[in-house]
């Protein structure tokens, strides 16, 4: 029976074709995404180790200059620590945020892995973790710096002036050295500036201070340094030895990589699951085709579990040839996502490919697996076949009890899965966990009622396609309809993969709308000023602008918390007159220009489960633990760009040092100019590290990650919907070869090529629209779900159907229709008409 298999295999070669592509591009899509994390991980845990090698004992203390309970490391401490027995070295180490600007102004890099630090030669005058290519370290006030990739975007050489911005205002420097490093800044993409120690110090600490010590040993071992160092250590501050912190950083990196790679296995099981439709197909029609073969079989002596077994054999033959092939295939989707990566301007750390026996074994399994799997239906169906079924052309057909059966079955699991669709939409936040098993379900019965729906679905169609086609157009809606089964089965993969993009286009486009309704309804402002990095305005960016002609009116959010009744509330510092001028701040009782008489404004949530109102007197405590006494002026409406405190900026000024501005808001005489624009940046002195955006540039900062998620499933889903579109055209070319007696009755009785092909053509229309039709129906509900589970968390959530979307969908679905039906439309009408009539 082996040999049997072997030998169907090869002679059914063009056939098992469109299986082998469905296979090797699921089976490439795992293996590519195993390998390819596998590769991330191994290249940034040797990194990360390498970046330790050298590191016996390292101290953390996270200190900042805006934070004054946490000191650092002084002068005096690192003494003691260089004076321990056994220690080589130990470097103190300061650093901060610290954004280059290329000759044109703008910020090289992306903000947050844009970062300064100091450096710190020994003895020999160098610094152990940077190696310089050109010139030296910085020495002095106005030296600086640069690693060798930022230096080049930014077409820099030793000497040249640079302009560097921190925290404060930007300040230019002389280049004086460029550097390599294994920074991990630098190799996420981002830039790094050595200063020399004191004015790094300066900058992100204060003098004498340090936030970081790494200490390296002189045939001391790890442990005992650590217990040497730790004594010495103030409040706050950590140590550990370089290999757990290596360690640690090896679990983070895998645990970040894991997301990944749950992603991405997700997206190929969804495509294996697709397959799975084609597979079955292409099965079932080659036993149907082969019933008097495997008939003869039985009538010559095989049993039953013989015939099945030889079915099986053949599907794992060809899953393993399909498999093989994939896994090559995902070696160079490995390589090429790495390429990708780095054109995007992730540096990934040089490493070799690396193939583990999980990824070949997951590829090979999988791939098998799944073909024996979707065979095992066919398979049972075969062994059925009774041998007196050799003695006639009649190919088994579906009883009316297994029809009633699988509608049955098909039924009652469509509506369970509905029920728990609609059970989590009703569950809110807490229901998204019900929805996705609810959708799996529905799923399933959609796909086992889809034979059931295709005929009432085509038959409305029918009479318009008879219309526009004439024969042709009839013919295809009766040879959609004649196999129900298979044509559920091709439908299916359409479905699902329509089923997800419409879902997730509902549900993106849904709250990409919210959002802008968001930052429309609540911003006045024309423009926001913030930090590329996150981090806090300096004040006298504020004062600037508050000096700029152009601005009319400006509001900071200055950022801290108050502590009222032992609660803490999130509070903004702003500008009392001019915060209504920036922001749409709806009052619903008392006055906002109470602001202005020191008192506070708050959110109506917020003073609704506090039993506050206008007028009465809270006893709080500040950042800086001091006591006083506020008065509540008015209750607003609270929205998600203000906190649900606002006071005035003088007051909070009071009880912090280092003011935490977040952003500043302005309305400037005018409008949103490109004029206006400028004057803003020449107020701001230019200075590369801070963002100024209008309204549009909000809208896209908000809804950006919502474009991109989506933009990014589009890609994930596009191999589903390519291995669906296999499935067409599979079907297409098999039910040609097994109608071409009827196509050449068809020809002899004065049916035209041209019309042949339409025929065909209009039957993969029909076929694939039905498919997009009922994923399109089943995505726009899942949709609807999914949102009202994040109703709750958006302000003004309202369903968002995207009739355009949608129609681009079904346009495409028709084109995927025709484009399928190319090869076998042409197949069909080359048929020499005298052999089809003669064909069994």
């Amino acid at each position: 029976m082996f040999r049997t298999a072997l030998r169907n295999v090869l002679a059914h070669k063009a056939r098992l074709l469109m299986t082998v592509l469905a296979v090797m591009l699921g089976v490439a899509f795992v293996s590519g995404t195993l390998v390819f994390t596998d590769t991330l991980g191994n290249a940034f845990r040797n990194q990360s180790a390498k970046s330790y090698d050298d590191v016996a004992v390292a101290v953390t203390t996270h200190a900042d200059r805006r934070d004054d309970k946490t000191s650092g490391i002084d002068a005096a401490t690192l003494k003691k620590i260089r004076s321990l027995d056994g220690v080589a070295t130990a470097t103190g180490r300061v650093s901060g945020f610290a954004g280059v600007a290329d000759p044109g102004g703008k910020l090289i890099g992306n903000g947050w892995s844009n970062t300064g630090g100091n450096f710190s030669p020994g003895a020999n005058g160098k610094d152990a973790s940077y190696t310089f290519v050109d010139g030296r370290g910085p020495a002095g006030d106005d030296r600086i710096a640069l690693d060798k990739e930022t230096a080049k975007k930014g077409r820099y050489e030793v000497g040249d002036r640079v302009r560097v911005a921190t925290n404060g205002p930007v300040k230019e420097y002389t280049l004086a050295g460029i550097f390599t490093t294994e920074d991990g800044a630098v190799n996420a993409g981002g830039s790094l500036v050595l200063f020399d120690t004191p004015v790094a110090q300066q900058l992100y600490l204060k003098p004498g201070w340090f936030q970081d010590v790494t200490v390296t040993a002189a045939g001391a071992s790890d442990r005992k340094l650590l217990d040497a160092v730790e004594p010495l250590l103030p409040k706050g501050a950590t140590a550990k030895t370089g290999q757990v912190l290596a360690d640690e950083q090896a679990k983070q990196i895998e645990s970040g990589l894991g997301n990944l790679n749950t992603m991405l296995l997700a997206f190929a099981a969804i495509a294996l699951f697709v397959g799975i439709f084609l597979i079955a197909n292409t099965f079932t029609m080659l036993v149907a085709q082969r019933t008097r073969e495997l008939a003869l079989l039985r009538a010559v002596g095989a049993s039953r579990r013989q015939v099945k077994r030889s079915v099986l054999l053949e599907a794992a033959v060809v899953g393993a040839l399909a498999s093989v092939i994939g896994f090559l295939l995902g070696l160079g989707l490995a390589t090429g996502l790495r390429s990708a990566m780095s054109l995007i301007g992730g540096k990934i750390p040089a490493g070799p490919l690396v193939i583990s026996p999980v990824a070949v074994g997951a590829a090979l399994g999988v791939g098998i697996l799944i073909t024996v799997l979707a065979a095992w239906l066919p398979a049972r169906r075969a062994a059925k076949i009774a041998p007196v079924a050799a003695m006639s052309s009649v190919h088994a057909v579906a009883t009316t009890k297994s029809l009633v059966v699988r509608n049955s079955i098909g039924g009652v699991l469509a509506l369970l899965g509905a029920a728990g669709i609609v059970a989590g939409a009703a569950a809110g936040s807490d229901g998204r966990t019900i929805i996705g098993a609810g959708a799996f379900v529905a799923l399933i019965g959609v796909i086992v009622l889809i034979p059931l729906l295709s005929r009432p679905v085509i038959a409305l169609v029918r009479p318009l396609l008879l219309k526009l086609f004439g024969v042709s157009g009839k013919l295809a809606a009766q040879n959609a309809v004649r196999n129900p089964r298979r044509t559920g089965a091709t439908a299916s993969a359409l479905a699902i993969g329509l089923t997800l993009v419409t879902g997730i286009s509902v549900l993106g486009v849904t709250l990409g709308q919210a959002v802008d309704r968001m930052t429309t309804d609540n911003i006045k402002a024309d423009y926001m000023i913030s930090m590329a990095s996150g981090d806090s305005l300096d004040e006298s960016a504020l004062i600037a602008l508050e000096k700029s002609g152009a601005v009319s009116a400006v509001s900071p959010q200055q950022a801290a918390s108050l502590r009222v009744e032992g609660d803490y509330h999130a509070v903004s510092g702003v500008t009392p007159g001019d915060v209504q001028k920036v922001f749409s701040v709806k009052t619903v009782s008392g006055s906002l220009d109470s602001l202005a008489d020191g008192e506070i404004a708050v959110g109506d949530k917020t003073a609704k489960s506090n039993g506050w109102k206008p007028g009465t007197s809270l006893p709080v405590t500040y950042d800086d633990d001091k006591k006083g006494t506020l008065k509540v002026g008015a209750v607003y409406e609270e929205n998600e760009f203000l906190s649900p405190v606002l006071m005035p900026k003088s007051i909070l000024d009071a009880h912090q040092i280092h003011p935490d501005i977040r952003e500043i808001w302005l309305k400037t005489d005018g409008g949103a100019s490109k004029a206006n624009e400028q004057a803003v940046v020449d107020a701001l002195g230019d200075n590369p590290a801070m963002s100024v955006m209008d309204r549009q540039d909000i809208r896209d900062m908000f809804g950006g990650f919502i474009s991109m998620a989506l933009n990014i499933m589009y890609g994930l889903l596009a191999m589903a919907l390519i291995i669906a579109v296999l499935g067409v055209v599979n079907t297409l070319a098999m039910s040609v070869f097994e109608r071409q007696q009827e196509i050449g009755m068809l020809r002899a009785i004065g049916l035209d090529r041209r019309n042949v092909k339409r025929m065909i053509r209009l039957e993969a229309v029909v076929i694939s629209v039905f498919g997009a039709v009922v994923g399109v129906a089943l995505g726009t509900f899942l949709g609807w779900a999914i949102g009202r589970t994040l109703a709750s968390a958006i302000p003004d959530y309202a369903l968002v159907i995207p009739w355009d979307r949608i129609a681009v969908f079904l346009v495409l679905a028709a084109l995927v229709g025709v484009l399928a039906s190319l090869w076998p439309a042409r197949s069909a009408a080359k048929l020499n008409m005298l052999t089809a009539i003669k064909t069994e």
